[in-house]
């Protein structure tokens, strides 16, 4: 039975609004008859209205968190207004969560800013679900809600968790029998699980594709189709680039390189259990069900045939020197890399000179601040803020000149296939 599992995954563009969630009904009838594991994302951006709430709570805001809240608690009424009756018990359901929401910020904020964010994030995707699986059900859909808190079990590593795979794996086969006894949707929540003390934890930002990757590989699945409000993987985003175009088919391999460096479709952790398993991927438009979207599989042929362009803004471009004037070695490299992984910091692209060693990362000020505080204790420390990371797969030699005219470029690093430039503001 678990082969012919299809896992879907829909994010938060696709329940952004009333006629949206509707949309997504409309496309699970299309699979009547089939066995769907659905995974969710918070509503619109509900995500960053949350993780406002938590700089509030961390900064001792109450007040504004309170505000913030209940610009939320608006939003998702709307929708539920749009959808159910006044007398639906699924209004009850919401207001509990954002009860208990409010309560979170009775808690004294937590030493690991990382945990606390964890905590606050992750009530989108439960309030998400929670709103689309009763639409499902009024709409006599055979729905069922379970928890991802009791399935995707992680270590202790906040905003960015390693999976238990035995674990998880065992939970998540254990229940699909139970699950699946006739073809109905199981819906359960991406991005969050629960870590190995028991608190909430989040996957990393966008982590719902790689949720949907972990109940696939857990349920041997046939397929993942990951709906997006785009027909394909793009080669390049469209509002910066206005030609660019969808990619029909790419490897497995290609597609992580893709995501490793910064695509945004699809998250980065994403490919490997579905390679491992050999289970396909779509990336489709739940605006165009019918559209091909994008294939990802094993097959190599196609992945030399497109340029695809990707751009990371607002990064930092940091230099570490040795006060001696000595030579960086392996011993300066071990401890600047325990500082950045202490911090929880990903360094995007680094290179390495004779006395210096350069890094470019997400521009994080609270965590900006911490690491230069650290390294500053042996190190002299340079850095420019507000750069951009220009990443070009399956370069020609003319590829960048649009994008580095009247700029600086910083840091420059090319391979068979990739080149990469640091460029700063024009």
């Amino acid at each position: 039975m678990s082969s012919r599992i299809l896992v879907f995954k829909f994010g938060g563009a696709s329940v952004k609004d009333s006629s949206a969630v509707r949309n997504v009904a409309s496309i699970l009838r299309r699979y009547e008859g089939k066995n769907i594991l659905v995974i969710l994302s918070a509503m619109g951006k509900t995500t960053n209205a949350l993780e406002g709430v938590h700089l509030c709570y961390t900064l001792n805001n109450t007040k504004e968190a309170l505000e913030r809240i209940s610009e939320s608690k608006n939003y998702h009424y709307q929708i539920l207004n749009d959808l159910f009756s006044p007398e639906h018990p699924i209004f009850s359901t919401i207001d509990n969560l954002f009860a208990n929401l409010v309560l979170e910020l009775d808690l004294a904020p937590e030493p690991l800013f990382d945990k606390s964010y964890d905590r606050i994030v992750s009530y989108g995707e439960r309030i998400a679900t929670a709103i689309l699986n009763a639409f499902l059900v009024e709409s006599n859909i055979p729905s069922k809600l379970v928890s991802a808190f009791d399935y995707v079990i992680s270590d202790n590593t906040y905003r960015d968790a390693y999976i238990n795979w035995d674990l998880t794996v065992k939970k998540i086969d254990e229940s699909s029998k139970e699950w699946f006894k006739t073809p109905s949707v199981i819906l359960t929540q991406g991005f969050i699980g629960r870590s190995e003390e028991g608190c909430p934890i989040t996957l990393g930002r966008e982590g719902s594709d790689f949720s949907a990757s972990i109940f696939a590989f857990a349920l041997n699945a046939k397929e993942v189709i990951i709906w997006k409000d785009v027909p394909g993987i793009m080669n390049a985003d469209p509002k910066l680039i206005p030609s660019a175009c969808p990619i029909e088919h790419i490897s497995y391999r290609e597609a992580v390189e893709l995501a490793y460096y910064g695509a945004t479709v699809i998250h980065p952790k994403t490919i490997k259990p579905l390679e491992n398993k050999n289970i396909p991927l779509r990336v489709k438009s739940f605006l165009n069900p019918d559209g091909k979207g994008t294939l990802i599989d094993r097959k190599r042929a196609d992945d030399a045939k497109v340029s695809s362009f990707i751009f990371k803004f607002n990064q930092v471009l940091l230099s570490v020197l040795p006060h001696d004037f000595s030579f960086i070695n392996e011993r300066n490299l071990s401890e600047i890399f325990s500082l950045f992984s202490r911090n929880n910091i990903r360094i995007n692209i680094m290179q390495n000179s004779a006395i210096s060693f350069s890094v470019c990362f997400d521009h994080e000020p609270a965590k900006l601040s911490i690491l230069i505080k650290d390294l500053q204790e042996n190190f002299k420390v340079r850095y420019n803020e507000r750069v951009d990371l220009i990443t070009i797969r399956n370069y020609t030699e003319n590829s960048a000149d649009e994008f580095i005219k009247g700029r600086k470029v910083f840091l420059e690093q090319k391979s068979r296939s990739t080149w990469q430039l640091i460029v700063g503001k024009i």
